[in-house]
């Protein structure tokens, strides 16, 4: 089995470009939501979310190819015959909604096929892969794919891109399920309200360990497990019993074959609604029972950006590893009570190799990946 290496990272949040920048405004407890400009509020229940600055459109082109110009400038010549997995829930879904108010045939650009493609020219690549849609677990599974094909010799380089755009589309369907929170989101406070909607682009690069090495790439974090469960419980809803994220962690300690006491930190979906906090918290007591080590989550500062918060998330995480630090959960003044002593608004100092970063979405879907720190 090969070794499997994060060896590049581009990021692009409503914190700015780049993970250097992502980071030191993190541990600063820095938000980058505020009011919305880009539609009318008027009809929903919350006027808040964290979108990315200086974001440009025109008739041709997407929100999305703003972003994604922005990531592929901060990740040039990557090897061309790298695998390609995308993971958006909604692609370009501007367009989308322009078209329909238009009330024009749908172009065949709005599907996810030609966003991949657009994708693959963005970067270079000679195969245009494939998009996961996997709810706001899809980057974590890409991660988890991605891994999975250069563990197993089947490749040794693969591109994973997510992104996703807070669109009216989406705004108006989480108001109407009453999941918006009408202020700032507060993940795992107990007077958490429910979530607020962000964006993101982000790109990681995977390679197996000899690949990384030949071409000079220097590992940023390992890919060591990583787990997939569906509780099958509702559409929208967790299972309250956290049977599904209890599953998916279980299995990335097997493949990565390490005990609940050799995770140094948690970084959780936390999305700052009732029920998928109090899941996640009843899943972390589960398996880790005593051993449940320090916590934290980043959509206080980011938003909620959907198929791309498991990707961002993994990225912070490997800055974790390699600082000994998590980023404060900013929102959280007063932490539920299952999470008390492991949840901070401040930064927190973590000791050991071993992070795991989980994220949950509609239809029961939840995952787990593992990363082991880079040794000094």
């Amino acid at each position: 089995m090969s070794r499997v290496v994060i060896s590049r990272i581009a990021t692009v949040t409503a914190l700015g470009d780049g993970l250097d920048q992502l980071w030191q405004r993190l541990l600063h407890g820095d938000s980058g939501i505020s009011p919305l400009s880009r539609f009318s509020c008027e009809n929903y229940i919350s006027r808040y979310a964290a979108c990315i600055e200086a974001l440009q459109t025109s008739k041709d082109a997407s929100l999305q190819d703003s972003i994604l110009a922005r990531v592929a400038t901060q990740m040039p010549d990557i090897p061309g015959d790298s695998r390609l997995l995308v993971a958006s829930t909604k692609g370009e879904i501007d367009r989308l909604t322009a078209t329909c108010r238009r009330g024009d045939a749908l172009p065949e650009s709005v599907l996810f096929e030609p966003f991949a493609a657009k994708v693959a020219r963005y970067f270079g690549l000679s195969a245009t892969g494939c998009n996961i849609n996997a709810a706001c677990a899809s980057s974590t599974i890409a991660v988890a794919r991605a891994a999975a094909m250069i563990a197993s010799g089947e490749v040794e380089s693969v591109l994973v891109y997510a992104a996703d755009l807070v669109s009216e589309f989406v705004f108006s369907g989480f108001s109407a399920l009453q999941a918006l929170s009408d202020e700032p989101c507060r993940p795992f406070d107990q007077r958490r309200k429910g979530l607020t909607l962000g964006e993101a682009g982000i790109a990681l690069l995977l390679m197996s360990e000899s690949c990384a090495h030949r071409r000079g790439e220097l590992p940023q974090a390992y890919v060591v497990g990583w787990g997939v469960a569906n509780d099958a419980h509702h559409v929208t809803a967790p299972a309250r019993d956290g049977c599904g994220l209890i599953l998916a962690i279980q299995q990335a300690l097997k493949k990565a074959e390490i005990k609940t006491s050799q995770v140094a930190a948690i970084n959780a979906h936390g999305t700052g609604t009732i029920y998928n906090d109090a899941m996640e918290l009843t899943a972390f007591n589960a398996v880790f029972g005593e051993s449940l080590p320090p916590l934290h989550g980043v959509k206080g500062s980011l938003g909620h950006c959907l198929g791309a918060a498991g990707g961002v998330e993994i990225a912070i995480a490997s800055r974790s590893l390699q600082q000994q630090l998590i980023p404060g959960t900013v929102g959280c003044l007063d932490a539920e009570a299952a999470g008390q002593g492991q949840l901070s608004s401040i930064p927190q100092k973590i000791s050991g190799d071993y992070l795991l970063s989980s994220n949950s979405g509609f239809g029961g879907i939840n995952a787990t990946v593992i990363l082991q720190g880079v040794a000094s």
